[in-house]
């Protein structure tokens, strides 16, 4: 399908307007136009083509601190850390600051511990799984990947509920749910999550363990291509970004699942459709919900000119239910045709260093719910998912007994 090329003025929106009704805006604008702009001047592309061409078009960068300074975040915890991550920055930096992680996440020693993470989201169930109902959220999604990262990392699991915490507040920026009143309390929580990564370093360097942290702080010695912060920096990257987004995750597809008895049986009936169920959920309602990247140069789309040094918001959201990529894309479909990398998860040098280990906590938290003896139901309250770009915020959700 061919776009017009000439199309009207792109509209600019608040956050809380995009926030009240992100899908619907997106469907109304797509057909006629390939950008919103948002009040921050951040322009929001919504077509699948165009999200899938800029997350790794030279044209491009990924946003460092240009966001922080949109929103008057010029010093402090928070632009410490987010300066100083692999999360935010780009070319030999980003590569300097991600290789010393590479190897703890790759696919095959991510499908290692596939037993592990069912087992613990079936032990989570036998626990916490009462006739009053299941708290999914905190109970159930958010210990899976908070545990699990900790036993690949080496941390005491004394600390998950500490240090989940303190993520929740500092993840807080990447999403778009928060005011400058907010930011005192996220800057504090930084600053504790910051320490608690030093603490951790500083711990394994004085007594060596056998795990990943130890084997980090040693080839960072070794090698010296970090500084001591931004060696603390990829550490508290790695726990932040292992933790969060894979929680609204699970919460969201079990919400989206459930809602749907025709398409739970099928999945109970055959565990071989749990993967593209995972996936559809994924496209139809993904946790993250945008891409961010910087235009180093002007960038013509559909005769339009984003101006170089603008921000990009590319929206996974919209592109995912483009009808010109997806088909009946407002329809959960167990059978549809889905690129063999799921898109959620970006592209090129900064696709998510976590997508195996998210993936299998996805699948396997799925398969302990439908392996569950009783048969399960969502409470009074329904599936609440807001926000329109970066980290979406999910309510809790309970879960009974049928």
């Amino acid at each position: 399908m061919t776009y017009y090329s000439m199309m009207p003025t792109p509209p600019v929106l608040t956050y809380a307007e995009l926030n009240s009704r992100p899908h619907q805006i997106f469907a109304e604008y797509r057909a006629n136009m390939p950008f919103l702009k948002r009040e921050d001047g951040a322009y929001l592309l919504l077509r699948g083509e165009d999200v899938q061409r800029f997350v790794k078009d030279p044209r491009t960068k990924q946003i460092e601190t240009e966001y922080l300074s949109a929103r008057g975040i010029t010093s402090g915890p928070i632009l410490e850390f987010l300066s100083k991550s692999m999360l935010f920055s780009n070319g030999d930096v980003h590569r300097r600051r991600r290789q010393p992680m590479t190897k703890c996440f790759s696919f095959r020693m991510m499908e290692a511990l596939r037993p592990k993470v069912r087992a613990l989201a079936g032990n989570l169930l036998s626990k916490h799984l009462r006739e009053d109902g299941l708290k999914l959220r905190d109970e159930f999604a958010a210990q899976i990947p908070a545990i699990t990262i900790a036993a690949i990392l080496g941390i005491p699991a004394s600390d998950v509920q500490h240090f989940t915490a303190l993520v929740y507040q500092v993840s807080r920026v990447l999403t778009t749910s928060w005011t400058d009143q907010d930011v005192p309390e996220m800057e504090a929580a930084t600053a504790i999550f910051i320490s608690y990564c030093e603490e951790l370093i500083a711990e394994r360097r004085k007594s060596p363990n056998d795990d990943f942290i130890s084997e980090y702080v040693a080839n960072v010695d070794r090698e010296g291509e970090l500084s001591p912060s931004e060696a603390v920096m990829q550490l508290a990257s790695v726990i932040l970004g292992g933790t969060d987004t894979t929680r609204a995750a699970i919460v969201i597809q079990t919400g989206l699942l459930l809602g749907q008895s025709d398409i739970w049986l099928r999945l109970k009936e055959d565990r071989r459709l749990i993967v593209p169920a995972v996936a559809e959920c994924l496209r139809l309602e993904p946790a993250v919900g945008s891409i961010p990247r910087l235009a180093v140069e002007d960038i013509e789309i559909a005769g339009h000119v984003i101006p170089r040094g603008s921000m990009l918001i590319l929206s996974t959201m919209s592109a995912l239910r483009d009808p010109c990529v997806f088909p009946e894309p407002d329809v959960f479909s167990l059978e549809r045709n889905r690129p063999r990398w799921h898109p959620v998860y970006g592209d090129g040098e900064h696709r998510c260093l976590g997508q195996a280990l998210a993936q299998i906590e996805l699948e396997e938290a799925l398969g302990a719910l439908l392996d569950c003896m009783q048969e399960l139901r969502l409470g009074d309250a329904s599936l609440r998912v807001s926000g329109h770009a970066g980290i979406r915020n999910v309510d809790e959700l309970i879960v009974s007994p049928a």
